[in-house]
């Protein structure tokens, strides 16, 4: 067994949990700001559970959903705290990668929401001129499309830092995107930019499953992380829905969580962790299988 990356799991539905708060649709951006030290002592339990990478709390930080709120002055301040209490974690720890994230534009798991690939790229160019002199690499999460895929990668790349994307694929067809465009497509495209790894996320480890045999066309370190949720349903798809829409699995045990990390590390996959509904006790026991076997 190659050595494995181990990821951190969900941020944004452990402060749910730990809050004990009715999420909006600026989800954990606005519980970060209310109480950054959750955030904090989640970055901490990731590592101590045995993750590689802290990914900073920057998911939802876009300037569609801060604008409606009346915090679009606060965009470089919020993604600051977020890099912030990454990096505290990590030197507290005393080892392993921060990551820069940049989540999808539109809405989660949307295909048609974004702004035109143009408009795009300069968006996700900011996001990356602000974090890059705090991360160690950028990872891209829960792309729907191809052209999501193409814009992200275009401004990410340009920065100096390696750079993995995260797509996400349909719940009932893993050899799809949410667009509906096959994964074999936009493989292609992925692999002529070059990033240095393709992940699934946040799509339910079945169809990541199905998935990750496409990934291995790529040439590129594969990975992947899926969520916990029984499925993604049509009503969260519109924009400021929060995640109160959304229903967790109960078979999704840690054990079990990691039979399909051990099913997704046997077709390549390098970089493995947990998107939501997969908490401190889940990546525990990926270390514990996979760092041992590696």
């Amino acid at each position: 067994m190659s050595n494995i990356t181990i990821l951190d799991g969900g941020m944004g539905q452990e402060l749910v949990h730990r809050s004990g708060r009715v999420p909006s649709g600026l989800w954990s951006c606005e519980l970060m700001m209310e109480r950054p030290d959750l955030v904090r002592a989640i970055h901490d339990d990731f590592f101590a559970a045995g993750a590689h990478v802290a990914t900073v709390n920057s998911y939802t930080l876009h300037r569609d959903r801060l604008r409606p709120n009346g915090l679009d002055d606060q965009f470089e301040r919020l993604h600051h705290l977020a890099c912030d209490l990454a990096c505290q974690s990590r030197d507290a720890h005393g080892s392993g990668l921060v990551a820069g994230c940049l989540g999808p534009l539109g809405w989660s798991y949307s295909h048609d929401g974004a702004p035109p690939e143009d408009q795009s790229i300069d968006l996700y160019d900011e996001i990356c001129r602000v974090q890059k002199d705090h991360v160690d690499l950028f990872v891209i999460e829960t792309i729907a499309s191809i052209a999501q895929a193409r814009a992200s990668l275009t401004a990410a790349l340009r920065h100096d830092k390696p750079v993995w994307i995260a797509l996400t694929v349909d719940d009932g067809d893993g050899g799809a995107l949410r667009s509906g465009e096959p994964l074999q497509e936009v493989v292609a495209v992925v692999k002529d930019l070059r990033p240095e790894a393709v992940l699934i996320n946040c799509s339910v480890p079945e169809a990541v499953t199905r998935g990750m045999a496409v990934l291995g066309q790529s040439g590129l370190k594969t990975g992947a992380y899926a969520n916990g949720f029984t499925a993604i349903k049509p009503e969260f798809l519109k924009k400021g829905s929060s995640v109160s829409k959304l229903a967790a699995r109960t078979d999704m045990t840690p054990e079990v969580y990691a039979g399909h990390v051990a099913d997704w590390i046997d077709l390549g996959a390098t970089i493995v962790g947990g998107c939501c509904e997969v908490s401190p006790s889940h990546i525990a026991e990926l270390s514990r299988r996979f760092n041992a076997a590696a």
